[in-house]
């Protein structure tokens, strides 16, 4: 430095010490300049004062030269010492030189220029919050310092500070927060460490409302949670609890809906290897949860993002079971913010009427179309495989559900393979929810749900089956869901056609008031998969058809598939069909009211059922007659034994009748077991299962038949029975008999018809299996 240059009011002594290498010459100056500073301040002579500050910090301590540079530290802390409380009024030209010195390479002019800030922060002490953002800046720097004499004084002066902050009334947030945003993405730990220390100090002051800002700031926090650094996590944990606290106990001021799409995206695990993601995932959701609980409808327009977040946490293990519950809780509560309200056309007017829903809304944005802050999130932590949303109704003023947002979101889990069972059962619970609560906006979707709510019976799960029923049954069964579609179930050909007494000629829709038109739909769509994958039909068939007679009127289910069957080409499979509505129908406790209605056959529509179930039955010979038996029209069943002899007699047909012969001796068909006694009245009964038993083998139902009918009394032995009864059996007959005008013989010649068609089919396929026989010899 030119010595002979004019530093005054500063001696040529003090020049010379300042720029001297020893501490302790420089010290020395540093007295005399204090000295000269205070008869300054005693003089009230500021243009000196300032002067002093001026030379100190542009020919020193912004020097070259190192020493030089020391000396000017030294020299503004002194100043500041001597100004005492008048240094408010110098602030700026004071700090600003040191700050300077905190980007030197030398650390022990790092650390000196941190020894001389504190010093001037000490005396100073509130009127140092105006340059507050100045002085965080510099300190966030200093806190990541590699030389830990500078990293520990720069922690003494952050005491200081955070004491002056702590005390003050006059700290400027709003201006300090977008320096707090900014930082608080740092990746340094020690940075990291520094920023959440002064967020937990800022918190914890009555009169800093960080809370009102807190949108700005809980991504950078999240980022923080996921530190490697256990102590860090564990202040950040701490900060995140003080601040749900806060936000129970005030509810009305806090801003869920700009922190909703934040807490969606930290719900979601980008890594799953890393084991900080497992907390950041536990803390989102647990606040997603309190959300939900103290927000209410607020949240509803993100409810298809918190939705993404949710559903895949409830198939977790136990290791992650305080998220999975969380999760489940957070399921639940938005559940119950769907109420019928939503089902209210609100934009009806606005748009001109119900078209088709907007495909824009509940889209997944990109990182273009978020925030500022959610994009710096994104890229800091590499979030481009994690969805968030935006709010459906964001420029309207009323909270709407993102229904179209839900439904998607709905479907995309349940077309996903890799879907857990939990989650999938979550998903059809919210299906069924919605379709109760919001019946005609959810009718939209129905063409597209529906072929995978089909698909969805073949899931490995019964639980999941359940659910998926519950669904489809209230798709069919809804109100809402009628339309005037209009599905013709007997446009079959003239030659299988029947009909069926008390009909009219162009009623043959098997639905009732209480079913929609997506009724018949489902059961087309239902026997359809049943075809194409026979195995569902032989594990899950009977298991899904009782559910659905328990979900919706049994009477409906078997009316409708057996007119669907009487179309049925492929005839074996009808064969099969028909055998397992048979058994289903004999043997279930769910069908015990439509038994009952098909035994007496008292009235017109039990008459209509039972033709309805007849003409399909003769695709299958042996479940034909175990409907006669069950109906009672026992001479019919005779006939029908009789034509068996014409039939193809298989072993599947065999073991048909084997089955038959158990039914008859299960309690399903006690009264006709009674009837046996009444000899005279039932002859042809007894005539059906003779019948019955000469067309079997002498095998163990052979000897089960043959024991029964050996119990039959003699007819003469019964005619001791007092007349007025035998005349009441009579006239109960006749009743029964004019109320079932049936023809008989029509009924039969159906029969003869189907079977011949089952015949031509079996003769084509033996005839193409010997040609394919033939070719392979040749």
């Amino acid at each position: 430095m030119n010595t002979e240059k004019d530093f005054s009011p500063l001696t040529p002594n003090i020049v010379r010490a300042l720029n001297d290498k020893l501490y302790e010459k420089r010290k020395v100056a540093a007295l005399e300049i204090e000295k000269l500073v205070r008869e300054f301040v005693a003089q009230n002579n500021s243009t000196q004062i300032r002067h002093v500050i001026q030379i100190l910090a542009s020919e020193f301590a912004l020097s070259q030269h190192p020493h030089s540079r020391k000396g000017g530290l030294i020299g503004l802390a002194a100043c500041s010492i001597a100004l005492g409380k008048d240094s408010g009024l110098y602030l700026k030209e004071l700090i600003e030189p040191v700050l300077t010195c905190f980007n030197d390479s030398d650390s022990r002019l790092r650390y000196y220029a941190c020894e001389a800030l504190y010093n001037i922060v000490k005396v100073a002490r509130g009127a140092v919050l105006p340059h507050f953002n100045l002085l965080f800046d510099g300190l966030s720097k200093l806190s990541a310092d590699p030389d830990p004499n500078v990293k520990s004084g720069s922690e003494l002066l952050d005491r200081l500070l955070k004491d002056i902050v702590t005390e003050s009334n006059k700290f400027d947030l709003v201006a300090f927060v977008p320096l707090l945003r900014e930082r608080i993405y740092s990746n340094n730990q020690y940075a990291r460490q520094f920023i959440i220390s002064w967020i937990h100090v800022l918190e914890s002051v009555p009169d800093i409302h960080l809370l009102d800002y807190l949108p700005e700031i809980l991504d950078g926090l999240f980022q923080i949670l996921g530190d490697n650094s256990k102590e860090i996590r564990r202040t950040c944990e701490v900060v995140l609890g003080e601040f749900l606290k806060e936000i129970k106990k005030t509810p009305s001021s806090v801003k869920f809906a700009e922190m909703a799409n934040i807490l969606v995206i930290h719900c979601q695990v980008a890594d799953e290897t890393k084991l900080t993601n497992d907390l950041i995932q536990l803390t989102a959701m647990t606040w997603m949860r309190e959300f939900i609980q103290l927000a209410g409808r607020v949240v509803l327009p993100y409810s298809s993002g918190i939705l993404t977040a949710v559903l895949p946490c409830l198939s977790y293990d136990d290791r992650k079971k305080n998220t999975k519950e969380a999760a489940s809780a957070c399921n639940h509560s938005l559940m119950k913010l769907v109420t019928p309200e939503d089902d209210e056309e609100e934009d009806e007017e606005k748009t001109g009427g119900t078209g088709s829903p907007s495909k824009e809304d509940g889209q997944p944005v990109t990182e273009a179309d978020s925030n500022d802050m959610l994009n710096a999130s994104q890229e800091s932590v590499g979030f481009s495989n994690i969805s968030f949303f935006t709010p459906a109704s964001a420029d309207r003023p009323q909270v709407t559900l993102d229904l179209d947002g839900i439904v998607q979101v709905l479907d995309r889990h349940l077309r996903d393979s890799s879907t857990g069972m939990m989650t999938r059962i979550a998903v059809l619970k919210w299906l069924y929810h919605l379709y109760i609560k919001t019946p005609r906006k959810m009718f939209r979707h129905t063409d597209s749900l529906f072929p995978m709510l089909l698909k969805t019976l073949s899931d490995e799960s019964d639980e999941v089956v359940l659910k998926d029923l519950e669904v489809l049954a209230e798709i069919a069964s809804s109100p809402a869901g009628q339309t005037d579609l209009s599905a013709s179930c007997d446009s079959t050909d003239n030659k299988l056609e029947l009909k069926v007494p008390g009909s009219k000629a162009g009623d043959s829709s098997p639905s009732t008031p209480s079913m929609n038109s997506y009724f018949y739909k489902f059961m087309i769509n239902l026997l359809k998969r049943f075809c194409l994958e026979r195995k569902l039909l032989e594990i899950r068939g009977a298991f899904i058809i009782r559910q659905l007679c328990l979900l919706l009127h049994a009477e409906n289910i078997f009316h409708s598939m057996a007119d669907i069957l009487l179309k049925e080409e492929d005839l074996k499979f009808a064969s099969t069909m028909v055998q397992t509505l048979n058994t289903i129908l004999l043997t279930s406790a769910e069908l015990f009211q439509l038994r009952n209605q098909l035994k007496d056959l008292h009235s017109q529509e039990s008459c209509a059922l039972f033709f309805c179930l007849y003409r399909s039955w003769c695709h299958n010979p042996v479940a034909t007659v175990s409907l006669c038996f069950l109906t009672q029209n026992y001479k019919h069943a005779y006939d029908l034994i009789q034509k068996f002899g014409d039939l193809e007699v298989t072993v599947d047909f065999l073991v048909e009748v084997d089955k038959l012969v158990q039914l008859i001796e299960s309690p399903i068909f006690t009264y006709l077991r009674l009837q046996l006694l009444d000899v005279e009245n039932n002859p042809y009964l007894i005539k059906a299962l003779y019948g019955l038993l000469m067309l079997l083998p002498q095998s163990q139902a052979f000897q089960l038949l043959s024991h029964r009918l050996q119990c039959v009394p003699n007819p003469e032995l019964m005619r001791t029975v007092d007349e007025s009864e035998y005349m009441d059996s009579k006239q109960q007959v006749s009743k029964r008999a004019s109320h079932s005008p049936m023809d008989y013989n029509e009924l039969l010649q159906h029969f003869d018809r189907v079977q011949c068609k089952h015949l031509e089919v079996r003769h084509q396929r033996s005839g193409r299996a010997s040609d394919h026989l033939d070719r392979k010899l040749m």
